[in-house]
């Protein structure tokens, strides 16, 4: 297996770096370096690209608006001499935040993330493709210190992320689990749950209301995300203002 990755800055040594870096990884294949992020745009959509390399404080066109330009966003691993951004980074889901001048080793941990993460996806599309004759999973398990416990879906009201961490709450019970929320959104039915904010995920069924930008369940608001609500648009087929 091999990632198909490219490399966004306008510095040289910084292509150059990474190039280097690249290149001792086997499962890392470089496809192309490009100064400026509008160049990238074509090679994105016309083939595989896996994970980007992406600087953010580029001249023009930077890399947090470059990723929010995307429809469907490789995996990212930011490069940058800037600490400010790591908030937004976390925000925008990248895999991780690599500050200049980067080392070798904490370079590999970084890709040791995305590769993790680029097999959940594949494990997860590959089960949809599967499922077309099975019956669908309607339970997951929360695990709670020693023990997994067994979350009927039906019974899901809302789930909230914190991180590493996500609380998945019921009409009387708050379940607290290790795992990041774009994990668990890959893992659900999308028929059945949709992600509304960087923060939220929530029951389709359970939904009461929805105005101006709020979700309304069981006495519960939750907050729709810009980024998000044409999604939420084009899944429920209304028109949000």
């Amino acid at each position: 297996m091999k990632l198909i990755c490219i490399t966004i800055d306008d510095e040289h040594l910084a292509h150059k770096l990474l190039a280097d870096y690249i290149k001792k990884v086997p499962m890392l294949e470089l496809a192309g370096q490009f100064k400026k992020a509008a160049d990238a745009l074509e090679i994105i959509n016309t083939r595989q690209v896996d994970l980007i390399f992406l600087d953010i404080q580029m001249p023009g066109f930077t890399g947090i608006e470059f990723m929010e330009s995307l429809q469907n966003k490789p995996l990212v691993i930011f490069t940058t001499a800037y600490s400010q951004y790591a908030l937004k980074g976390y925000e925008l889901e990248v895999i991780d935040y690599l500050l200049t001048p980067i080392e070798f080793e904490r370079f590999i941990k970084a890709v040791n993330k995305a590769v993790k993460q680029f097999m959940l996806q594949s494990n997860h599309e590959n089960r949809t493709e599967n499922t077309n004759t099975d019956e669908e999973q309607d339970f997951i398990f929360i695990k709670s210190g020693y023990r997994s416990i067994k979350v009927k879906l039906g019974d899901i009201l809302y789930i909230e992320g914190l991180k590493e961490y996500a609380n998945i709450f019921t009409e009387d019970k708050k379940y607290t689990m290790l795992e990041r929320l774009k994990n668990l959104e890959l893992t659900l039915p999308s028929n059945k749950f949709i992600r509304v904010h960087k923060s939220f995920i929530v029951a389709i069924d359970k939904i009461d209301a929805i105005y101006g930008n709020i979700i309304e369940l069981k006495n519960k608001t939750i907050p729709i995300g810009s980024t998000y609500k044409k999604e939420i648009e084009n899944t429920l087929q209304l028109r949000l203002k």
